[in-house]
């Protein structure tokens, strides 16, 4: 019986200790309308949390990552693969290019390339409008001249666009500014704003402190909350911010919702590196499914892999 009893006691003993360490770990506090959790780490490290959301929000490295590859050269490696509802690959694009710029132009060599499927139309244009989405993003056919990766001031619009050019668009802007209110898109606007007071109590938020390939990183977290998926379309979202310079260094992230008129379910993520001194980005892949009325659904899956960058 006293052997049964001091076990007991034991147990009691390590449980309470236990319990006191996992509250000494975490802290929540409250920014604006949301709860946020901070690692043992964080608290530590002083961080100014109300300032560090404000970077969060008004984050512009990440797209203006994207934008630096306009005015710099680079190889890639592109793979392309199109799905049927199996998993079966209807169309693929394997290739590796090279970008040229000179004379504040722009061009794109094609090194090697093969492709199965229709991946092409009659007129060399890309069936899909996922491989479009690519295509916009990394290639070119002809010069391209004047650009610059300007991003202040910078909004994304669907104004004057219509058709497969504006879904192209609404895309990009989920892509870029995950987390911003999006307008133009139907049943969806509202719900990109995970800041916003109608939002802040379907998600958990969470800071940690680690590393992201021996960079030291801030990493802020946003999940959605089990029972509050239906109504938001960030289903989760893992940013690593540079701790130094809070410029994002990878950032993971899964979208889905279905408005009816349209519907889609994306997986991303997205690497850093630097080209000189410019932030830009070194590995992209894409798990998408996305139905678009009157257009048949499409089911893509795409890696970009850059390197040999040249300012």
């Amino acid at each position: 019986m006293v052997k049964s009893f001091s076990i007991t006691i034991i147990c009691l003993l390590c449980s309470m200790f236990l319990s006191a360490q996992d509250q000494k770990k975490d802290t929540t506090v409250k920014v604006d309308n949301n709860y946020i959790t901070l690692s043992e780490i964080v608290v530590n490290s002083k961080l100014d949390i109300a300032s560090f959301i404000e970077r969060v929000k008004n984050d512009t490295t990440f797209y203006k990552a994207f934008r630096n590859l306009r005015i710099i050269g680079y190889t890639s490696i592109n793979d392309i693969r199109m799905v049927d509802k199996n998993n079966k690959i209807e169309a693929s694009l394997l290739s590796k290019i090279k970008q040229i710029r000179t004379h504040n132009c722009r061009k794109m060599q094609v090194l090697e390339e093969k492709t199965t499927g229709n991946m092409y139309d009659a007129k060399g244009d890309f069936n899909y409008y996922t491989a479009q989405l690519y295509a916009g993003l990394f290639f070119t056919k002809d010069s391209v001249c004047g650009e610059t990766n300007i991003v202040k001031g910078f909004e994304f619009s669907t104004k004057g666009l219509s058709g497969i050019d504006k879904h192209k668009e609404q895309l990009k802007m989920l892509f870029f500014n995950p987390g911003r209110k999006i307008n133009g898109l139907p049943f969806v606007s509202d719900k990109t704003e995970i800041f916003s007071k109608s939002m802040a109590d379907k998600y958990d938020m969470n800071i940690d402190y680690r590393n992201f390939n021996t960079i030291p990183c801030y990493v802020f977290t946003v999940k959605a909350k089990d029972n509050k998926k239906s109504n938001v379309v960030i289903d989760e979202m893992t940013t690593w911010f540079n701790e130094k310079t809070f410029e994002i260094v990878a950032r993971n992230y899964s979208i889905s919702y279905d408005a009816g008129v349209y519907d889609f379910n994306v997986d991303m993520e997205v690497q850093m590196t630097k080209a000189g001194d410019l932030l830009v980005p070194s590995v992209l892949r894409y798990n998408g499914n996305w139905k678009v009325i009157f257009k048949k659904r499409e089911h893509g899956i795409f890696t970009a892999t850059l390197f040999d960058f040249v300012r």
